[in-house]
């Protein structure tokens, strides 16, 4: 795999204050670079993506330096994988890691082309970084948020002066191995905005589908009811975590039964989640279990905190 130095885009890592920073001549679709925010399972998974299928440049923010050294660790372990699994060689990663710049600040967004934001699933603290983000970012910058179930008109709402350029980007987890983006535009979002996202995410190796912005959109309007009529299921004494499981996966043939996605997902985003959808849509139907609070409130949220459902 051809990769060259840009030494220009280095001394400007270098000035900004990210670190190490490498560029390839990767031009796609006008998008030169990609900044990721929040290092955490998600953002991590799309910083490498697009470095390791687009070829792209990213910057990945995080305001915590221990979240970002986490977060390339992890990154180092994925690749390793790869190498192991013969998907890709030493060669290939080392150019895969250096096209991947950090950094704690957000001015050093300043020559982005594309923002992918992955903070947690909260809507006031959405809207404070899309604020700062229409400020920090040139004024042609796309403004795309990973957010499952947050409206992407009250995101772009925040974001003043660059409402048309918001657009909700939301990946599946894991990032490398799930192949759908979902695309959700808002209000105002152009279409030109999302004919680049869906340009980019294509580069990225993803196939893309586009809903309306509704609650939950199309994936968690429907799975999130799903796992959370496997909570009342297992709260009521229907059955036990292990039958429902089973019954799901090998009844409906999926990788996976309710209770155990849920642990990989993060009890604390399905029930942000369901909140998001029992506030706005009104029905009772999406009401949260009494369980799934309980076990958010007790921090066993899945296999990320060691305990869930199931113990990790």
């Amino acid at each position: 795999m051809a990769f060259a130095l840009a030494r220009s885009a280095a001394l400007r890592a270098s000035q900004s204050g990210a670190k190490s920073f490498h560029s390839s001549a990767a031009n796609l679709h006008g998008v030169k670079r990609v900044g990721v925010l929040g290092a955490g399972q998600m953002g991590l998974g799309i910083a490498l993506v697009a470095a390791n299928v687009s070829k792209l440049p990213v910057l990945l923010m995080d305001t915590s330096d221990v979240q970002l050294n986490k977060g390339m660790k992890f990154m180092d372990s994925l690749l390793k994988k790869d190498i192991a699994k013969g998907r890709l060689t030493e060669q290939q990663a080392e150019e895969t890691k250096s096209r991947v710049a950090t950094t704690q600040t957000l001015a050093d967004f300043s020559d982005v082309d594309f923002v992918i934001e992955a903070v947690s699933e909260n809507p006031l603290l959405k809207a404070k970084i899309f604020s700062d983000l229409a400020q920090a970012t040139h004024k042609n910058a796309i403004l795309a948020t990973n957010t499952s179930s947050i409206s992407i008109t009250k995101i772009a709402a925040a974001a003043k002066g660059r409402e048309e350029q918001v657009i909700g980007m939301h990946f599946m987890n894991p990032v490398p191995v799930m192949k759908l983006v979902e695309l959700i535009t808002g209000l105002a979002t152009t279409p030109q905005v999302l004919k680049t996202t869906r340009e980019l995410a294509a580069a990225m190796g993803k196939t893309c589908t586009v809903s309306q912005d509704v609650p939950g959109f199309v994936a968690n309007r429907l799975l999130m009811p799903y796992i959370n009529e496997a909570v009342i299921a297992l709260e009521t004494g229907i059955a036990t975590k292990e039958d429902i499981d089973t019954t799901m996966k090998l009844g409906t043939n999926v990788p996976m039964g309710p209770l155990a996605l849920a642990d990989f997902i993060g009890l604390d985003t399905c029930l942000a989640i369901m909140k998001v959808l029992h506030e706005q849509l009104g029905d009772s139907k999406y009401r949260p279990s009494v369980l799934l609070t309980k076990m958010v409130d007790a921090g066993w949220v899945g296999k990320k905190a060691g305990r869930g459902f199931y113990t990790y």
